[in-house]
């Protein structure tokens, strides 16, 4: 009897189960346009049943019954609903204006924006597209506050730097970069497999330890979408550049009276007695500046997924000529990209990226004394390019019978120069990840990942038998230099990621985990001299038939070595308080036995005022979030065996009456050299007002860089450091500290149900100091003109990098003015009316090198973005606008020599009492008005217009007919105009290098682009 009754209750209560199981089928679409939503996630709330939508937005789940179904998808709203009994249901979903439900990346995981207690800057793919960028360092641009990008040089191919929060260190100032988790370079990936872009800017990047004091830059690349069918885009443009500036130089009757002005001065006979045919003379900038130079793109992106596995592969081509040389400043690029997900068990995922780029550049000097723009700035407009016999004008060195013939020995012919400059470069990089993730319970998640980036780099310059005329560049000898370059790095990933909630209040999560990273190399040059019939098509070592007893070859190998330990503690309650703490142990094979690990702490916090119940509802500030961070991260990017004694030196001796090249004592060694340290603190408030439409995001920030990684800080040569292959050795010599202010709004709103627009403006203020340095008054580095002292200096209590040089006070406009000044001869010859009046800084009364100040630093006060969005129907529009605001630069780019050409504001030059109190007298005379003073820096600050854009995307009524689901035609135009004072080519253009950046020889100018494109989606 009594199992009878046990058998009917079992199956009674088996009844009621199942009876509880609905099974839900539907369809899930777009609310705005009612079209299926493929690649939904759905979920049971607060278990582990889960399911996503198939391509046609259609879905089936088996579910307790009363369980809460929640549907969601990356930039909409989610929407949560009860089911009780089998139905088919029909979700819209709505598009996330908010923003704040968006994943951020912060390292080793994400989270939702509203949680992020740290300060960030995202840029997302539509940003990305708008401006197409040659290279993805110009995206950062004017789009993320704290983040200032200057060009190296506007070559194709040339590098740019990022700064993120100023300048803190005299060495490698770049910020950390991480494809998909590995670490690698912006330069060798194309524009249109990026997802978004973060910059991860205060404390928390102390999760990278050792390599994240210069900030930290996280880039995701699109993968394909589960349950979608093969969608093939394509995007391609052509375009045609031109130089944005030519710089207004004296033509060849306006410079032949200005010589004989000058050698009058002097008691001289005068060069051109007859001026009347000269003309207008060569216009050197036309003869080196090509008009409508190319630029071509094509991409073609094909992506998709099914119910376990999605894909996402792409192609694209880039082939740019340059404004300057033509085909001997050229650019070709070629990636291909395949990224894929694929779900191998229920709880184990894989996903892969892997790149691969092609790249084949040509280019010349650019940016030094002698670079073709430096020629063609100084050469008179008296020259022609060639002579009666059709070869180029060779252009005289100077000799006292020949007036007007002093044109010192390093200005040559500038087309000649671009005909003799041969070279090729040619570099295929492979990168990628391998990324496991594995559920070992519902909370528990374990990640093992394998990163790699190797590069396979092969170079050849070919240096013909030339003679200029007795210049330095002459080359009695022709010659060729190759090298072959390899350079690899692995990172090796593992982490445990834990989330738990407690008591619906508390939320933790863990992340703890170990990183193994590894960069190693080699090089191998060679040179070989005498090439077979002095042409480049025979410009092969292996083909060369001189000698020499100079060391023809050499060669480098390094390999260096990280290991980390990390964890992080991240909790919440109900969302409203919100600490982070995190803690990174690094080891470096950098550093000697006792120095070789450091500990990295941070912690960040954040308060979401408007969750809080006395807050209430406001029509006016929706949401109100205030945060603060604190920690130490590190840099370590110094060379490799610093801390011993290596003989890689090189010496030649005499043995026996003859040269024996041999080795000797390399880098002076410092076993006692540690990391460099960085204490970030920031505070920072996220607001967002109006319905969501204001969005106001503000950041103090104070970066105190301690313990330097100096590289250059001179001791006593006694100790060897002059001998051949020796140098200085690596100390912790200074403390920097930057502070600033950043501000960023963002308004966006709809108008009707046709018109969209949104604008983006920010801004940073940063203040640059150096706080102190050990061992020496200062550092300094840099050049200007020929012979004079360095104009750059690193100095306690002035900005990293400022210029030392002489004040001027105008000029002197007569004699009795000169005789009530200090004596200015220790400079270099008794000043005269006419002469340029320096300031006697000490008041010691005479002008001598004790005189030497600030006198201007190329660090920017303020930097601006402005981005501006608009939609109307089919039409769209697109602006960027960014201002650089108080960057110095110093004008070295006209050599001071009597015959050679100038600058126009020259005839506004002093030429009697009270005619000028700027532009100094012309005379061939000795006077101290070229030595290094404010004379020569100029206010750079910019105004530049980097990206307009208009484009229409035709119905999909018309386009539908045709299999296409999306067609956009564009016009465009990149760097479309500069405002600025500045004097010379590009005010944006740096050498990136803190000691020696803002020092103008006559950079290569980025140029307008004119574009046109187009977009199809099938």
């Amino acid at each position: 009897m009594k199992s009878k009754l046990f058998l009917i209750a079992f199956l009674l209560l088996s009844a009621f189960g199942f009876a509880q199981n609905a099974e839900i089928t539907g369809t899930v679409n777009e609310a705005a346009t009612g079209l299926p939503m493929p690649g939904v996630n759905i979920t049971v709330k607060d278990a582990t049943i889960s399911t996503v939508t198939d391509i046609d937005g259609n879905f089936s789940i088996s579910v307790p019954s009363g369980s809460t179904l929640v549907f969601s998808f990356i930039g909409f709203n989610t929407q949560e609903r009860v089911v009780n009994n089998s139905e088919n249901l029909t979700i819209s979903l709505t598009e996330n204006a908010k923003t704040l439900d968006e994943v951020v990346l912060i390292g080793y995981g994400s989270q939702k924006r509203r949680e992020v207690t740290g300060a960030v800057g995202v840029v997302d793919n539509e940003v990305i597209e708008d401006l197409r960028p040659v290279k993805i360092e110009q995206a950062l641009q004017g789009t993320v506050s704290g983040v200032n990008v200057t060009t190296q040089s506007g070559a194709p191919g040339a590098g740019l730097d990022i700064r993120i929060r100023g300048i803190g260190t005299n060495g490698d100032a770049a910020p950390l970069v991480l494809i998909d988790g590995n670490i690698s370079s912006l330069s060798d990936i194309n524009f249109t497999d990026i997802e978004s872009i973060t910059v991860l800017k205060d404390a928390q990047t102390a999760i990278y330890g050792a390599a994240g004091a210069n900030g930290v830059v996280l880039v995701k690349t699109k993968q394909g979408r589960k349950n979608t069918k093969l969608s093939i885009s394509y995007n391609g443009y052509i375009g045609m550049q031109e130089t944005t500036r030519k710089l207004p130089l004296l033509n060849a009757t306006e410079y032949a009276l200005l010589l004989n002005e000058a050698y009058a001065n002097n008691g001289q006979p005068l060069p051109f007695p007859n001026v009347s045919g000269l003309g207008r003379g060569t216009d050197w900038q036309d003869q080196v500046f090509d008009k409508g130079v190319p630029i071509v793109q094509h991409d073609i992106t094909m992506s998709g997924g099914g119910d376990k596995v999605t894909y996402s592969i792409s192609g694209s081509h880039l082939d740019q000529d340059g404004i300057v040389g033509g085909s001997k400043s050229h650019y070709d690029r070629n990636t291909f990209r395949i990224g894929m997900t694929a779900d191998l068990l229920d709880n184990l995922k894989l996903n892969t990226n892997v790149i691969y780029t092609d790249i084949n550049r040509q280019s010349f000097n650019e940016n030094v004394l002698g670079s073709v723009l430096f020629n063609a700035i100084n050469t008179p407009a008296i020259y022609s390019p060639y002579d009666a016999n059709g070869d180029f004008t060779v252009l005289p060195t100077g000799s006292a019978d020949v007036p007007g013939s002093n044109l010192g020995n390093e200005i040559i012919n500038p087309l000649a120069q671009i005909a003799n400059t041969f070279n090729d470069y040619d570099s295929k990089n492979f990168k990628g990840v391998f990324e496991l993730n594995y559920d070992i319970i519902t909370d528990l998640t374990v990640t093992g990942r394998m990163g790699f980036d190797t590069n396979e780099g092969r170079g050849r310059t070919f240096s013909p038998q030339v003679s200029y005329g007795g210049k330095v560049f002459d080359n009695v000898r022709s010659r060729v230099d190759q090298n072959s370059i390899n350079d690899n790095s692995y990172t090796f990933d593992a982490y445990l990621t834990y989330k738990k909630m407690l008591a619906e209040a508390h939320n933790f999560t863990v992340t703890l985990g170990t990183t193994v990273y590894k960069q190693f190399g080699e090089g191998l040059f060679a040179t070989g001299f005498d090439v077979p019939n002095n042409s480049w098509e025979f410009a092969d070592i292996g083909l060369t038939t001189g000698f020499t007893d100079a060391k023809t070859a050499s060669s480098y190998k390094y390999d260096e070595r990280r290991l980390s330990h990390f964890g992080r503690l991240q909790y919440d309650y109900k969302g409203r308080y919100l600490v982070s703490a995190m803690l990174r142990r690094d080891t470096s094979t950098k550093f000697g036995p006792e120095n070789r690990v450091a500990y990295f702490p941070s912690v960040t916090g954040g308060w979401i005022i408007s969750d809080e119940p006395f807050y209430g509802e406001s029509a006016i500030l929706n949401f109100a979030k205030l945060r603060a961070s604190y920690g130490l991260v590190g840099n370590d990017r110094i060379g490799d065996n610093g801390y011993v004694s290596l003989l890689n030196g090189e010496a030649t001796y005499v043995i026996d009456g003859q040269l024996v090249n041999g080795t000797a004592a390399g880098v002076l060694a410092n076993p006692f050299v540690q990391w460099e340290e960085a204490r970030k603190f920031d505070v920072g408030a996220d607001l967002r007002l109006f319905s969501d439409k204001l969005e106001i995001v503000a950041d103090y920030f104070v970066d105190t860089r301690n313990s330097l990684l100096v590289q250059s800080l001179p001791v006593s040569d006694i100790v060897g450091t002059g001998a051949p292959g020796s140098g200085y050795p690596t100390v912790n010599a200074g403390n920097v500290r930057n502070s600033g202010l950043e501000l960023g709004f963002t308004y966006k709103d709809q108008i009707g149900e046709d018109f969209n627009f949104r604008a983006f403006y920010n801004v940073t203020f940063i203040k640059n100091e150096v706080t102190e340095i050990n061992g020496t008054d200062f550092l300094q580095g840099g050049a200007f003109g020929v012979g004079q002292p360095a104009p750059v200096r690193m100095q306690v209590g002035e900005p990293l990098g400022y210029f030392y040089g002489y004040q001027t006070d105008g000029i002197f406009q007569n004699q009795e003015e000169v005789n009530a000044h200090p004596s200015q001869a220790a400079l270099g010859a008794n000043a005269q009316p006419g002469d340029i009046r320096f300031v006697d800084v000490n008041g010691d009364g005479v002008i001598n090198a004790d005189d030497r100040t600030n006198i201007g630093d190329p660090i920017p006060d303020a930097t601006m973005g402005l981005n501006l969005q608009l939609e109307y129907k089919g039409i769209d529009f697109t602006a960027f606008v960014f201002a650089s605001l108080g960057n110095d630069m110093v004008r070295n780019y006209e050599r001071n020599l009597t015959d050679i050409n100038r600058m126009n504001y020259v005839l506004d030059r002093w030429t009697g009492p009270g005619t000028s109190n700027s532009v100094p007298r012309v005379t061939t005379g000795a006077t101290s008005n070229n030595v290094f003073s404010d004379y020569y820096v100029e206010d750079a600050s910019y105004c530049r217009i980097q990206n307009v854009q208009l484009g229409y995307t035709i119905s999909p009524d018309f386009t539908k007919k045709a299999g296409i689901d999306k067609l956009r035609v564009y016009a465009g135009v990149n760097n479309l105009y500069t405002f600025t004072k500045y004097r010379g080519f590009d005010p944006g253009a740096s050498s990136g290098a803190p000691l020696s950046s803002g020092i103008d020889y006559g950079f290569y100018p980025v140029p307008r682009t004119y574009m046109f494109g187009v977009n199809v989606k099938f």
